[in-house]
């Protein structure tokens, strides 16, 4: 067998190199006008007298805005969706910030944080239409603490959403340059696509087992007498797991592929309506769910002992 052949070989079968030859790794950063600032010296003595206390032992600081306002939280929104959403594509990676995403998806994931930058901008844009509000607000609400030197002309440019592709892989100059060097980066790298399955084998149980216990919960216990109510999001959120799964599941736990594919096949084709009319079905799919639960609590309970397995070369 050629050494290309068994590169190809080991890639398909060892989830460490998968994830090094199918993932890229990508980081998401944020500016964000800081609504708030702390109180300056002579303030917080003042503060402090109030008190009985020493200014020096007295932290306190005061909020600029009213981030409560519709158009502040629009503009926040758009954060906590680039968050979700690069969440919702990526697996984890033992490096802050950084998260892994698949090649084959980086052309939709950049259309997307484009879309994202046009989202964030007419929604500063629009704040920026009520600042001189905003402001006049604050200096009503702050008195004596208001200060218009914190605050800027204008919210415009203030609020940013940028991302890169940051190499994760060692720096083939040091191949030449040091290579002994070179084979200790390959080791820490090596080490930390390790633990980047690890932490995506977690990150999926964890979530697996959240869903399932709670769509349990909702089956099969009962309030006042009456069977529980339940949101058609509980089955709608395992439908979501599912196909997110299926799409950046590395393939490194035969145990948690079968435990999916096993609740997928409780609940396919189920709806919730059903669930609520039909009682029998209801028992039925709580106590299936049951048995995947518990599987489930074991695979949780033994991670801490388990251990990546290498296919040897």
């Amino acid at each position: 067998m050629t050494t290309t052949a068994i590169d190809e070989v080991n890639t398909r079968t060892d989830p460490i190199n998968r994830l090094r030859s199918t993932m890229c790794a990508t980081r998401i950063s944020f500016e964000w006008f800081g609504t708030r600032k702390s109180l300056t010296r002579d303030q917080k003595t003042q503060a402090a007298e109030s008190f009985g206390a020493e200014g020096t032992f007295l932290s306190a600081g005061k909020k600029l805005l009213d981030t409560g306002h519709p158009r502040f939280r629009a503009v926040n929104a758009v954060r906590q969706r680039v968050r979700s959403y690069w969440t919702s594509i990526s697996l984890p990676f033992p490096e802050p910030g950084i998260r892994l995403l698949r090649q084959d998806t980086l052309t939709t994931f950049q259309e997307q944080m484009h879309q994202f930058t046009v989202e964030l901008n007419e929604a500063v844009s629009n704040l920026d239409e009520q600042y001189l509000s905003l402001k006049s607000a604050a200096q009503e609400r702050l008195g004596s603490l208001y200060n218009d030197d914190d605050y800027p002309v204008s919210m415009i440019g203030l609020f940013e959403v940028s991302w890169d592709f940051p190499s994760v892989e060692p720096p083939d100059y040091l191949r030449q340059l040091n290579p002994e060097l070179y084979e200790q980066e390959c080791q820490r790298v090596k080490s930390r696509f390790e633990e980047a399955v690890r932490l995506a084998e977690d990150a999926f149980l964890g979530e697996l087992s959240q869903l399932v216990s709670h769509l349990t919960d909702r089956l099969s216990g009962q309030a006042d007498g009456r069977p529980k109510v339940f949101r058609d999001s509980a089955i709608g959120n395992l439908h979501e797991f599912f196909e997110r799964f299926r799409s950046l599941n590395v393939r490194s736990n035969e145990q948690l592929d079968t435990l999916v594919a096993q609740c997928q096949g409780i609940v396919q084709g189920i709806q919730p309506q059903e669930l609520r009319k039909r009682g029998e079905l209801r028992q039925q799919v709580a106590s299936e769910l049951s048995g995947v639960q518990a599987a489930l609590d074991g695979l949780l309970i033994d991670r801490p002992r388990r251990q990546i397995i290498r296919t040897p070369k």
